[in-house]
């Protein structure tokens, strides 16, 4: 394998771990601009009104959560509104790019490291 072969490799490999889809600029920038429509919704404030995090369950105000895509758009997801929940910014920091099934694990293994 040369030193050609051996980069494209890693390269490969790392999106089959990480699972982060090469997604072309401009459908990043389309979801982007799908998100901030909804964010303008009714719809969205219905969801906010609560006031509740999608992940840690605590109350914010409505204002202070954040729209969150439960399979980030660099791994992707899409700013449909299955996709998408509110988060409290510390929540949304942590969470990053990781799946759903990451943040569980991640979750898991904070759990266990505190018992």
């Amino acid at each position: 394998m040369g030193r050609k072969d051996s980069k494209r490799y890693k390269e490969n490999r790392k999106e089959i771990v990480f699972g982060f889809a090469d997604l072309p600029p401009a459908d990043v920038t389309d979801e982007k601009q799908r998100a901030r429509k909804l964010r303008a919704s009714a719809w969205w404030r219905r969801k906010t009104a609560d006031g509740v995090c999608y992940y840690c369950r605590q109350k914010f105000p409505p204002e202070e959560l954040t729209m969150d895509h439960l399979i980030p758009l660099a791994r992707g997801g899409t700013s449909d509104k299955i996709n998408i929940v509110p988060s409290c910014k510390e929540c949304n920091n942590k969470k990053k790019y990781m799946l759903p099934v990451e943040w569980d694990e991640y979750l898991d293994r904070i759990a266990k490291s505190q018992q």
